[in-house]
């Protein structure tokens, strides 16, 4: 039997049970639209997340107070030391860094004439404008000025400098933050948010008036921007041995840009592939109902395949008939479930453009793959039952 009586047969034997083939079919590519769904959405997060990460760029070192150590099953000990301006100093002075952040984050009143908020206040350095990727909409961001004696200036975020200041330039007016009069000096071009905190709707002021406002001892966070022909590794121990000489051991926490993407793609890629396992569960009701709906075939056309063997149909004939029914099957309920997908997603894109979903080209070869895959092996049983069947058994059957 050549390829075009073979195609023939498998056609005609689907289109005559199409009510059965379709009911298959459906519940096939649900099955696919499934996984793939599921599949685009855990590497739609995992990219996200990884970009949220990697807007401030890729090659900073992040410097926190205090060390958490355990010794043995004794218990823990954690010491808090604080972390200096004079430290952030110090290690700008290392090969190799070419922006240091000093960083204090709070909270406080806002207040211009008679309008007052509170807000988010960001006290930082004048490198944070090129090692966050801040851009300017107006004026000039904090100047590098000595951090122990900074100026009251002021940068706000995008959003608060609509509010305060609508359809005026805002640069050279004060404003009163927690009580104290600062100047404002610029705006920025607007941001968006990184990790759930809004950068267009801050206030940024020096890191030394940060600690002021605050009444804070010691910086939250030291973020160091170092040269990209420089190592994380190498990075990490220079800040290190810095600091134990200056704190006499140490009393800090440090963290590369390089582990903490490291971590999270670990968990985000375990994330995506327990999605594409929930979604492969359901093409288990598709592969049974290809099985189910074999079976019953083989157990319906006992008279035809008696007959194609009296007509001199191999084995191998028979069992490839069956196993391309399954095979059509299978890659028909691919097809319509990809196209599903792609159906749901740009409606999603269409109502939801900010969802989170990533759907390449490997995911959706990767299902319409799995799907033949699939319907081979739910087919595989019915078509050797098939063949198995001698011309005279399957003739007297009937």
């Amino acid at each position: 039997m050549n390829l075009r009586d073979s195609s023939s047969w498998i056609l005609r034997a689907l289109w005559i049970q199409r009510t059965r083939t379709l009911l298959t079919i459906v519940g096939f590519s649900i099955g696919i639209a499934a996984m793939v769904l599921l599949s685009a959405l855990g590497e739609g997060l995992r990219l996200f997340v990884l970009n949220e990460f990697t807007q401030f760029g890729s090659h900073i070192v992040a410097v926190t107070p205090g060390k958490t150590e355990t010794f043995g099953v004794a218990g823990l000990l954690n010491t808090t030391r604080p972390l200096s301006l004079d430290d952030a100093s110090a290690i700008s002075h290392l090969p190799n860094v070419e922006q240091v952040v000093p960083v204090v984050m709070g909270n406080a009143k806002i207040k211009i004439g008679h309008r007052a908020r509170y807000t988010d206040v960001a006290g930082v350095g004048g490198a944070a404008v090129s090692g966050w990727k801040l851009e300017l909409a107006e004026g000039t961001f904090l100047p590098q000025d000595d951090l122990q004696r900074p100026r009251s200036l002021a940068v706000l975020g995008h959003t608060l400098r609509q509010e305060l200041f609508p359809g005026t330039n805002p640069v050279g007016e004060f404003i009163r933050i927690g009580g104290e009069r600062f100047r404002i000096v610029g705006a920025l071009e607007p941001k968006g948010e990184f990790l759930g905190t809004d950068l267009d709707d801050m206030v940024f002021i020096p890191a030394g008036k940060g600690l002021q406002l605050f009444n804070g001892q010691s910086l939250m966070e030291v973020d160091i921007f170092y040269n990209p022909r420089s190592t994380s590794t190498a990075m990490a121990e220079r800040i290190s041995r810095l600091l134990i000489e200056r704190h006499g051991f140490e009393d800090f926490t440090l963290v590369t840009q390089d582990q903490v993407l490291a971590t999270m793609d670990n968990i985000l890629l375990v994330l995506s592939l327990a999605a594409a396992g929930l979604g492969a569960i359901s093409l288990l009701v598709g592969a049974v109902g290809i099985t189910t709906i074999l079976m019953i075939t083989v157990t319906e056309r006992t008279a035809e395949v008696g007959l194609l063997r009296a007509l001199g149909g191999t084995v191998s004939t028979v069992r490839l008939l069956f196993l391309g029914e399954a095979l059509v099957l299978g890659l028909i309920g691919g097809i319509c479930g990809v196209l599903l997908v792609i159906a749901l997603l740009l409606i999603t894109w269409l109502f939801i453009p900010g969802l989170p979903i990533a759907l390449s080209p490997i995911i959706v070869f990767g299902a319409l793959g799995i799907a033949i895959l699939i319907g081979l092996l739910a087919g595989s049983q019915p078509a050797a039952r098939a063949a198995r069947l001698t011309p005279i058994d399957a003739l007297r059957a009937e």
